[in-house]
């Protein structure tokens, strides 16, 4: 089951954000639309719009501009992930190839600032300066989260706090601002917004612990990705650094130089390492408190179907397998 459809209620609005994305991918270059609908149909669960719909319907909103608030949300990730498929020179993403392998990294990075700047015209058109504040305010952030990783590439020194400050940039923002926005659209109180938008922030950076643990245990198939792309990278995550704190001296000196150096050479005694230190349970742990902080913000909001599903999404992001 996919997550739109853990509430028939949300389906239909769910389905005119896909149609309302299809039809505002038109461009005068051919290719812009081609890499745009290539990128955006490639298979992806769409949780952040999905989060901004059920935020909106769950303060009470009765409109339809949630569909367009929902539609930049995914434009601005979508933009994010033709970026860091650049700078990460990745080659796969969902089970496919990523757009610079197949069409190069110059249009790929400017097809994510046509992405970018049609995300803002849609926003001038929902006409909410406080929606217009948050989400320039999130993409600052996630810019400076990606710069921040970039500049812990084959660190192998960063701290759990770095790492946090990282994920809570380049990927928690947007989660945040998908559903503080929504509760902004729906006119919600001060306190219901601050709900919506801890619950956002929790999940978001729930999702991307739950993401850097399955690089160390899932198949490719499962994650639409290589494994082991983390480490391939130089990237310190949760799990590596868990492990480094936990293993021996030899341990430890492995990971470290695995990191520095990048690559697979030493995938296998690391993934070993990894798993026989209680580093996945730790980082798998950390996530789940997470989910909890997410679902223990949204207490106090009015019962309803769409904050069940809610809290059902939070349960989902640390148990996907992909």
């Amino acid at each position: 089951m996919q997550p739109h459809q853990l509430n028939p209620l949300i389906e239909p609005q769910f389905d005119a954000v896909t149609d309302f994305i299809l039809n505002n991918l038109g461009s005068n270059v051919p290719l812009v639309e081609k890499m745009g609908h290539y990128i955006v149909e490639s298979g992806g669960k769409r949780i952040r719009p999905l989060l901004a719909l059920l935020s909106a319907n769950a303060c009470g909103y009765q409109g339809e501009l949630h569909i367009r608030l929902a539609a930049v949300i995914e434009f601005i990730h979508t933009a994010t992930l033709l970026h860091d498929d650049v700078v990460d020179n990745s080659e796969l993403r969902r089970g496919n190839a990523t757009a610079n392998a197949k069409w190069g990294n110059a249009p790929s990075v400017l097809v994510g600032d046509f992405l970018y700047s049609r995300s803002f015209q849609i926003m001038v058109e929902i006409g909410r300066m406080e929606i217009m504040q948050v989400i320039s305010n999130a993409t600052t952030v996630i810019a400076e989260g990606e710069v921040l990783q970039l500049l812990n590439q084959r660190n192998p020194d960063t701290t759990e706090d770095s790492y946090m400050q990282v994920i809570l940039g380049k990927t928690a923002m947007l989660f945040e601002a998908a559903t503080e926005c929504g509760a902004i659209l729906a006119d919600a109180s001060s306190a219901d917004r601050e709900a919506m938008r801890l619950y956002g922030r929790h999940i978001g950076i729930a999702f991307q612990i739950t993401d850097d643990v399955m690089d160390y245990l899932s198949t490719a198939e499962e994650m639409g990705k290589n494994v082991g792309d983390d480490l391939a990278e130089g990237k310190a995550t949760l799990p590596l650094i868990r492990a480094m704190q936990c293993g021996t001296e030899a341990e430890r000196t492995l990971i470290r130089n695995a990191i520095r150096q990048g690559g697979l050479e030493d995938l296998q005694p690391v993934l070993d390492i990894v798993r026989n230190t209680g580093a996945i349970d730790y980082a798998q742990a950390t996530a789940q408190q997470e989910a909890d902080k997410a679902i223990n913000a949204i207490n106090e909001l009015a019962d309803s179907s769409f904050k069940t599903t809610l809290t059902e999404l939070a349960g989902l992001a640390v148990a996907r397998k992909k």
